[in-house]
């Protein structure tokens, strides 16, 4: 449970308008990929066996099945349960007291080493019950994943830290190559879409930060969930707000209501929509976009990034 006076009313979850009577539950478009290949069972067992969190199956992700079948998984670092409630998040509510699992950083880095990964998706649960917002283990992962498998390229997926610069340094001197942030949405529905200690403008100025205090060559990168009722006007606001703080890497989502008590989907956006907002996102300057119906921030993460970055 969360401390006293930290509750988020319930109303407040789901006060979207609800879509029309007609739009479809699931468009033609958006079809997840059945499980195939000796990848997907490596994985399981994998994540079984090490008692890995992963963004795949608390997010409840449609890209699981094609993900693992290629033998690649996105690890949710500090547990598998958040200390916020977002609207359009799956992943379980709870206030875990401080409590961390020392050991989570070895077990993760055992994981990536048994799958031999030349690109490594690190992300994380909001942990507002910590001092430093859980950035000691979030480096100390990168950390082990460096002494096992140093070739491995890491990308870590941060929440906002609560904005504490001192905890983004923290992750920060742990080097990953990319350090991503997600803006979620447009700036007007942020508040209804996030939990409430999320605010826009402090995920803008993580990232501004994360440019400011990295190492040279950082990649940065963000995401962007389509169809909850955001405007052209505000995606290219927000594109530019997201240049504007040195953001070079950008996803684009269809964003798919996990249970009847998250917010609705206001439109189910075709994919010739989806390549029109890539060209206007390269056009803001974004060094490499992915976007489509199912793609996720981490979905194919390692492609985008040797787009942009080139070889490593």
């Amino acid at each position: 449970m969360r401390p006293p006076g930290s509750e988020r009313p319930v109303s407040s979850v789901a006060v979207a308008e609800a879509p029309p009577a007609s739009l479809p539950r699931l468009p033609e478009w958006i079809r997840a990929r059945p499980p195939h290949g000796p990848g997907y069972a490596t994985v399981r067992e994998t994540v079984g066996r090490l008692g890995l969190g992963t963004v795949c199956q608390e997010a409840r992700c449609p890209n699981l099945s094609e993900c693992w079948s290629a033998g690649t998984a996105t690890i949710m670092l500090l547990g598998t349960e958040c200390t916020r409630r977002c609207a359009f998040c799956a992943v379980t509510t709870h206030w875990p007291r401080g409590v961390v699992d020392s050991s989570e950083p070895v077990r993760v880095a055992e994981g990536v080493a048994r799958w031999g990964l030349r690109y490594a998706v690190l992300t994380q649960v909001c942990r507002d019950d910590l001092v430093d917002g859980g950035a000691s283990v979030l480096a100390a992962t990168v950390q082990e994943i460096r002494t096992r498998s140093p070739s491995t390229l890491v990308e870590l997926l941060v929440g906002d830290l609560e904005g504490n610069e001192a905890s983004l340094r923290v992750v920060l001197e742990s080097r990953p190559d990319v350090l991503a942030h997600n803006i979620e949405t447009v700036r007007r529905l942020s508040p209804t879409v996030r939990d409430h200690h999320a605010a826009h403008d402090r995920s803008l100025e993580v990232l501004r930060t994360a440019k400011r205090l990295g190492a040279p060559g950082l990649v940065t990168k963000s995401s962007i969930m389509l169809g909850l009722g955001e405007t052209a006007g505000e995606l290219h606001e927000t594109f530019a707000e997201l240049r504007s703080v040195g953001v070079d890497l950008l996803t684009l989502g269809q964003y798919l209501r996990p249970t009847p008590t998250h917010v609705p989907v206001a439109e189910y956006v075709p994919p010739e929509e989806f390549d029109r907002r890539k060209s206007e996102a390269r056009a803001a300057g974004f060094s490499g976009v992915e976007a489509g119906p199912l793609v996720r921030s981490s979905y194919h993460a390692e492609e985008l990034f040797r787009a942009a970055a080139g070889p490593r």
